[in-house]
């Protein structure tokens, strides 16, 4: 098994192995807000195109690593960086209706692997 991990990785580009440990990391989310806040990031601006991160998202949609969840989140928080959800998780009505992502099975072990070995240690050499 992980040497199947191994070789889906391989297969990711940065921004897409950046998305997946975003999601590992902070839970699930929106493209537009990926865009906003990839990896605990601040700032209204994009950080990342939003069309680059709507691609990336359907990508790894279609390799099975996410999948995507309409409606409301009932409580989850989507991301600790931003911390006003915690206030908003306490009343799930509050949140509106939208498209999120978040892994799957097989995408939580690569989003894991990829946070453990890319991003919390910094990249291999």
């Amino acid at each position: 098994m992980p040497d199947d991990i191994n070789a889906v990785i391989d297969q990711l580009t940065d921004l897409e192995k950046k998305i997946l440990a975003h999601i590992y990391h902070y839970g699930p989310d929106t493209p537009w807000l990926l865009a906003r806040r990839l990896l605990g990031a601040a700032g209204w601006r994009p950080i990342v195109p939003e069309d680059e991160v709507e691609k990336a998202v359907q990508h790894l949609v279609q390799l099975g690593l996410l999948q995507e969840f309409r409606g409301s989140l009932k409580g989850r928080v989507t991301s600790s960086v931003k911390p006003w959800l915690k206030v908003k998780q306490r009343n799930p009505e509050r949140r509106g209706r939208g498209i999120y992502y978040d892994l799957t099975k097989i995408g939580r072990k690569v989003a894991g692997e990829v946070w453990k070995n890319y991003v919390r240690s910094g990249p291999k050499r």
